[in-house]
């Protein structure tokens, strides 16, 4: 998620994938060249997010119509699904928005690397949550899915908008690239919270949001490769920082606080116990700081129960979200909304909810 101050940003904010405490890292340690480049980022994304609030309006996005259905569809494959509606551009490194149409459902491939990749990627997202889920896209309605690679150039992030994924190809230097499975899967997760009643950006409530966006980013990449819980990283944008840092991803959810460790972007700040709970007014409250709290819960749970993480867990954390109805969740709520779906889905006094509970109480949280 990217950075705005005030009331507005909490409502309609823009969900960039690069925190804009990393980039205020940037701006302060970087030469003159870096510097330069994470303050002028930080300024486009305040500009994108007063366009998108003049479109949209401040308030939140209608409750998804299928809520109530959907949770019960998530036990087992939805039937009556299709496919999705892939619509892939070329930004041509700039900064319009979608771009030359490159690739629409069902054409061949370009042979222009990232926008296939885009639209693969996209395709497994859908996959998961339809398939897994029971849900028709972001919206759970079949609204296409819009995407734009080559966003502007040199472009160190990525982003949905409200109604579109965009992925620069960054610099070579701090990032390599956004085209990555759980950075694509975290921002199109973004839009299903969004259609889904929604979590107020801001304090516990924006850390649960970008968690959750973590946790189906996650989980799109481990379907995509087989994994079960014990094969997968748990990391979130692998392989994206540059080749001169430090670093093997944004964020750890076995291990948040240890994703990198860089003379130019400092420490990951993720904490993993609400013992270390980081009070703070930057980044709308600590919302992409303190999401390493539920994302280890959800990695500790996913590894005391093992096998696929996208199967039990995945519903019980999708059906959660359905149900919430409750915008300024904070962490206990949240817990105690999962633990009604794994009761829902696993059974009272299932080992499923006994684990759920104990991974609950690991990171801090009593339910």
């Amino acid at each position: 998620m990217c950075f705005r101050s005030g009331s507005r940003a909490a409502h309609d904010p823009l969900l960039c994938i690069v925190p804009p405490y990393m980039l205020r890292v940037l701006a302060l340690r970087g030469d003159p060249q870096v510097a330069e480049m994470a303050r002028t980022l930080l300024k486009q994304t305040e500009k994108l997010r007063d366009e998108r609030a003049e479109l949209m309006g401040a308030g939140l996005p209608p409750p998804d119509p299928f809520r109530g259905a959907y949770a019960t569809a998530a036990v087992s494959p939805a039937e009556g699904l299709c496919c999705p509606e892939r619509r892939i551009h070329d930004g041509q490194f700039r900064a319009a928005l979608p771009g030359k149409l490159l690739r629409s459902e069902g054409d061949d491939p370009t042979g222009i690397a990232d926008a296939d990749t885009a639209y693969d990627a996209a395709g497994q997202v859908f996959s998961l949550f339809a398939e897994e889920y029971g849900r028709n896209s972001l919206d759970g309605e079949g609204m296409p899915l819009i995407a734009t690679v080559h966003h502007r150039r040199n472009y160190n992030n990525a982003f949905w908008n409200g109604t579109q994924m965009a992925y620069g190809t960054g610099d070579g230097k701090i990032f390599r690239t956004f085209l990555e499975l759980s950075v694509i899967g975290h921002e199109m997760a973004h839009g299903v919270i969004q259609h889904s009643g929604g979590l107020i950006y801001e304090n516990q409530s924006g850390a649960l949001n970008e968690s959750i966006a973590d946790v189906f980013g996650s989980l799109s990449l481990q379907r995509a490769l087989g994994q079960e819980a014990h094969q997968a990283d748990w990391l979130v944008g692998r392989g994206i920082l540059g080749p001169g840092i430090t670093g093997a991803a944004l964020r750890s959810m076995k291990a948040p606080g240890t994703a990198y460790a860089d003379d130019l972007l400092g420490q990951d700040p993720q904490p993993w116990h609400m013992d270390h709970f980081v009070t703070t007014s930057d980044d709308n409250g600590g919302v992409h700081i303190n999401s390493g709290i539920p994302n280890h819960a959800f990695y500790l749970f996913c590894a005391y129960l093992g096998g696929r993480a996208w199967e039990l867990p995945g519903r019980i954390w999708y059906r959660a979200l359905q149900t919430l109805n409750n915008p300024m969740a904070s962490f206990s709520d949240w817990a105690d909304q999962t633990m009604d779906s794994a009761i829902e889905l696993a059974g009272r006094g299932s080992i499923e909810t006994v684990m759920l509970r104990r991974a609950w109480k690991l990171v801090g949280i009593a339910i």
